[in-house]
């Protein structure tokens, strides 16, 4: 099975999040739905707690507290998808966890021109970037 592993989680007004992926991609989930189909979830009137919300570790999901979670597959198939800038870039660790590389073989292929510097992928402090179409040129689709 695959699962859409989530980098991050925001929210919003309106009872939405903004749920960033691993992948690159970026969703905007709707809250309000799940308040009414399930009595648990109407404690997230609660502006406080709303805002509460992170991923849990591993990035299977996200969570409120103890009582209050959303699996990634949820936030996957019911939020939908917004362009932002920052579409396709992704960090090399998580590159390399998606297409199944290390990253120092990344980092080979910057050196040996296969990744274009400042065109493919960027360095920010020590953190490189990717994008998601270098990626996909460079080693085909990703393997989880």
């Amino acid at each position: 099975m695959k699962f859409h592993k989530i980098k991050d989680v925001s929210a919003l007004t309106g009872l939405k999040l903004s749920v960033q992926f691993t992948n690159g991609t970026t969703k905007i989930y709707d809250v309000a739905p799940l308040m009414r189909r399930f009595s648990a979830f109407k404690l997230l009137k609660d502006e406080s707690l709303f805002r509460d919300v992170e991923v849990d570790q591993g990035g299977y999901g996200i969570i409120w507290n103890d009582d209050l979670d959303l699996s990634c597959d949820e936030l996957w198939e019911n939020g939908i998808e917004v362009v932002t800038p920052f579409d396709g870039l992704i960090s090399f660790s998580d590159a390399s966890e998606l297409w199944g590389l290390s990253e120092s073989t990344l980092r080979k292929a910057v050196v040996y021109g296969k990744i274009v510097p400042g065109v493919d992928a960027r360095k920010y402090g020590k953190q490189w970037i990717i994008n998601r179409d270098a990626m996909l040129r460079e080693y085909g689709n990703p393997v989880c």
